[in-house]
């Protein structure tokens, strides 16, 4: 009787799991081929880099957030659409919030994080996290009722100076222009900290220009619905605020803090530089669920550049341990990084190049378009960016 076909299961269709997932599609099985299965509690994978332009009307939601069943057409991967509600690693199972259970001979822990809205009184209330597709349509439409308002000044809050929070700030000054007060709350003495000197320069420049103030060593004491407290250097102002979007942190899955695996303070799993958990062979997690030092033993960052890179070695590493192979140990390079700061205004750094302004514009669109998970997509996107102008040349006459 042939071998049964290896059950390969993967939790959660960011950058880490479907990536994973195309990449042990496009492998040369010998054989039988495994069954591989991507669980995803939405319906659509999400581009997190391109989600603020979906709040300014810059791309459209196919472009940003295509389908799964979309993407793995032609593929052997198999999508569920369910929550992960528990997983056994003795019994190897996975249980769904459909009903069904799944087997699994590998597993892969890519179920990403949640923004944590308990860090201060009033934050779960009353703020608004960015980091899902509904979160961005949540955004929009507040923005439309704010604009739509008698207010003279709409007042907004973005809690948190690293990117999410800058690029945020950048959006929804622009977009709200003479009628916005945009305030960047930090809690440290910088924004950007990790980010390179010039990137941080030009975001500070932009921030600038857009009217953004920014209040730097300035933690939240409490939010309501229309106001905000904020401590500087033990002094506390209450400040009147139509809209506070919070972007601190990443809290992993609980799903995942749950296992019995060793795990780091902040509840992710510790991985080998395979990126297989370091006390349970066969299972392996990237992105933002693990601990990881590559093969220099560097601690490389939670980034969608860094789940993209994991999910290569994942992917070829499964297929090594299945084919008797021996697994490679992750290298992560780093490509450098970019930054939008309004609808034709970023910076990059990388590779030795640095640019700003429109220029940095294209060059990240140009750069995200390559990096969109599957070839059809590009060319479709590919084609309706560079036909844009001409409609909109079109609708203007």
């Amino acid at each position: 009787m042939a071998d049964a076909p290896q059950q390969i299961c993967i939790l959660g269709g960011g950058f880490g799991g479907l990536y994973t997932a195309l990449r042990l599609s496009n492998l040369p099985w010998e054989g039988t081929p495994p069954t591989i299965t991507l669980v995803d509690h939405r319906d659509r994978f999400l581009f997190l880099p391109l989600l603020y332009e979906l709040v300014t009307d810059e791309l459209q939601t196919w472009e940003v957030a295509p389908p799964y069943t979309e993407l793995l057409a032609g593929t052997a991967v198999q999508f569920r659409q369910a929550e992960v509600t528990g997983i056994d690693l003795d019994q190897h199972r996975v249980s769904l919030s459909d009903g069904m259970t799944l087997t699994y001979d590998r597993l892969v822990l890519a179920l990403g994080g949640t923004t944590p809205m308990h860090m201060a009184p009033g934050v779960a209330e009353h703020a608004h996290a960015f980091r899902t597709l509904e979160d961005a349509y949540h955004l929009k439409e507040r923005l439309r009722l704010l604009e739509a308002s008698d207010a003279e000044k709409i007042r907004v809050a973005v809690v948190g100076g690293g990117y999410s929070g800058v690029e945020l700030a950048c959006k929804v000054a622009e977009h709200l222009g003479e009628r916005g007060r945009v305030r960047l709350v930090e809690s440290t003495d910088t924004i950007l900290r990790t980010s390179p000197e010039y990137n941080r320069e030009v975001a500070q420049k932009a921030l600038s220009d857009l009217g953004v103030w920014i209040d730097l060593e300035t933690t939240v004491d409490n939010v309501t619905a229309d106001t905000i407290s904020l401590t500087f250097r033990e002094q506390t102002d209450i400040l009147p605020v139509d809209l506070v979007l919070w972007t601190v942190g990443t809290q992993v899955n609980s799903v995942i803090a749950d296992l019995p695996l060793k795990h780091n303070d902040r509840q992710q799993v510790v991985v080998q530089p395979t990126l297989e958990a370091v006390d349970a062979p066969g299972v392996y997690a990237l992105g933002d669920v693990a601990d990881c030092r590559d093969a220099d033993g560097q601690q490389v960052p939670t980034t969608a550049q860094v789940a993209l890179q994991q999910a290569d070695f994942v992917g070829w590493n499964i297929w090594a341990a299945i084919s008797d192979r021996p697994q490679l140990p992750f290298r992560y390079r780093h490509m450098g990084e970019m930054l939008t700061l309004g609808t034709s205004r970023a910076t990059l750094t990388g590779l030795g190049i640095q640019l700003d302004g429109e220029l940095a514009h294209v060059a990240r669109r140009l750069a995200y378009l390559y990096r969109m998970p599957t070839f059809s997509h590009q060319v479709r996107v590919g084609l309706n960016w560079m036909s844009k102008p001409l409609r909109d040349a079109l609708a203007a006459k």
